[in-house]
Parts: structure tokens; C-alpha cells; sequence
């Protein structure tokens, strides 16, 4: 009825199945409605899983809220929102590091400085990551950085007085019936960022969903249409190669990929 070969679908099904290692689930939405769904034992519909990365599109979110509510701007200077945790004497480099350079991934870090990244220590990781050597000019040198979602997700908490968890529950989880989602925190309360959201299949599927129509669910404008457009917009270059899904640039905290994806 939606215009989908089931044959396909089960094709799509088995050719995963024997290339991708363990698969936990799938679940595919055509004009907004499931048309195939599954888990693989010992997972369930109903059963929470920890997101790893996609965590960090919805700290991307909580971000575009916070601007839209006046909050801060993607201009805005990191060390403007911790001058109490800056280095005695910061770096040039540093200094120009912006809220959009820990949103592309383009803070001028070294991947060998951002590695084994203390999160989780008992003093403030906000002061680790601001001591952190800065190579590169920021906006200039792309490098995958999850400390640099980490700290987005200290500006929020920062700036809203709530976690990003919290302050995204009213705002996006229970308008789209995401119920009872978690998110792992470091030893200060700030929810990792980066990794630690879990929830559910479908609820991936409706932050899908919501992206594709543009930041409207039911009706109610969710998330500002502008948002949803920037920060899936190509930002960053990251590769050169045409035929990798990996290489076609890169947002505020979402991957870019072939075929305008």
C-alpha cells in the first residue's frame, strides 16, 4: 500500500543479515508510516539501547533550541560560557574556537589530543577539554571529536540551567512520545553528549521522521525549520572519495552521505 516491494524488503533483510555483524534491529518508515519492522534476540521493540553517536544529533537539537530560545548563537566564543575553567593564558587558537566549531567537528584539535579523553574524571572535564592543545585554526581542520559534543552539551547545561536530557524532555521527547529516555552523566551531572542517550527503535525513527518533515510533528513546529536545514547541511569537508558514504561532508553533528542523504 505504500508503494514498497515486500520482495525487496526481505531481500534488503537477508543481504544484511549476511554482511552486517549482529544487527539489533530494523525498522523502515515510508510517508511516515512503519512498513517493516524487527529486532534480532536478545532485543526487543520495547527494550531501550544506548545510541552511541546518533546521541550526538539530538545534543545538536538541544543546541538549536537553545538558539532559537535566545540562549546563545553559533558565533558565540567557547570561553565565553566558562571564563572560570579557561586556561590562565589560552592559545590564539583557542580564544577563536567557537560554539559552530564544536558543532562541525572543526575545533583545530589533534585526534591524538582528543583521544582517551577523560570524561568521567573527579575534576571538571569542561577544564580538561579547554586545556587541550588547539593545532589548528578552528573552522580549518576536521577531526571526529566527541569530547567536542561533550562540551556542547556543558554549553546547554550551562546556559538553560538544566541537563540536555532534561531540558529536551518537554521540548522534543514527550511531544514525540519518547517515553523514559536516559543519558549517561559524568561526575559534574552533565549528560555525556556524545553517547550515553538510550531509547528505543522507534523512537530513532520518529527523530527521523521529525528531521524530514522539516522539525513539525502533529501539527506543532518542534524543532525551527532553519535548524533542521542548517544542520544537515554540508559544513565540513571530511574526504574527497565519490564513492564513500563517509566522505560527503559533514553537518552540526550529522553525517552527510551519498545521493544528497
Amino acid at each position: 500500500s505504500q508503494g514498497v516491494s515486500s520482495a525487496a524488503l526481505l531481500g534488503l533483510i537477508d543481504e544484511a543479515e549476511a554482511k552486517v555483524n549482529a544487527l539489533h534491529s530494523i525498522m523502515v518508515v515510508r510517508r511516515g508510516r512503519v512498513i517493516a519492522e524487527g529486532w534480532w534476540a536478545p532485543y526487543a521493540a520495547e527494550e531501550p539501547h544506548q545510541m552511541f553517536s546518533l546521541s550526538k544529533s539530538f545534543t545538536s537539537t538541544a543546541v538549536g533550541l537553545a538558539i532559537a530560545e535566545g540562549k546563545l548563537a553559533v558565533d558565540d566564543p567557547v570561553l565565553k560560557f566558562f571564563p572560570d575553567e579557561a586556561p590562565v593564558r589560552p592559545s590564539a587558537n583557542l580564544k577563536a574556537m567557537r560554539v559552530r566549531d564544536l558543532l562541525t567537528m572543526s575545533t583545530g584539535h589533534h585526534n591524538e589530543d582528543i583521544n582517551n579523553f577523560p570524561y568521567n574524571d573527579d575534576t571538571s572535564a569542561v577544564r580538561k577539554f579547554l586545556a587541550l592543545p588547539v593545532a589548528h585554526k578552528p573552522g580549518t581542520f576536521f577531526v571526529y571529536n566527541t569530547p567536542a559534543t561533550f562540551m556542547l552539551s556543558a554549553i546547554v547545561q550551562k546556559t538553560t540551567g538544566q541537563s540536555v536530557l532534561d531540558y529536551l524532555r518537554p521540548r522534543l521527547f514527550e511531544p514525540l512520545g519518547i517515553a523514559d529516555p536516559t543519558w549517561e552523566a559524568n561526575k559534574q551531572g552533565i549528560s555525556m553528549g556524545g553517547f550515553g542517550l538510550s531509547i528505543r527503535t522507534e523512537d530513532i525513527a520518529k527523530f527521523g521522521q521529525l528531521y524530514l518533515q522539516k522539525g513539525k510533528w502533529d501539527g506543532k513546529q518542534l524543532v525551527p525549520a532553519a535548524w533542521t536545514e542548517t544542520a544537515t547541511a554540508r559544513w565540513m569537508s571530511n574526504g574527497s572519495n565519490p564513492a564513500s558514504d563517509w566522505e560527503q561532508g559533514y553537518g552540526y553533528q550529522f553525517w552527510r552521505c551519498r545521493h544528497g542523504v
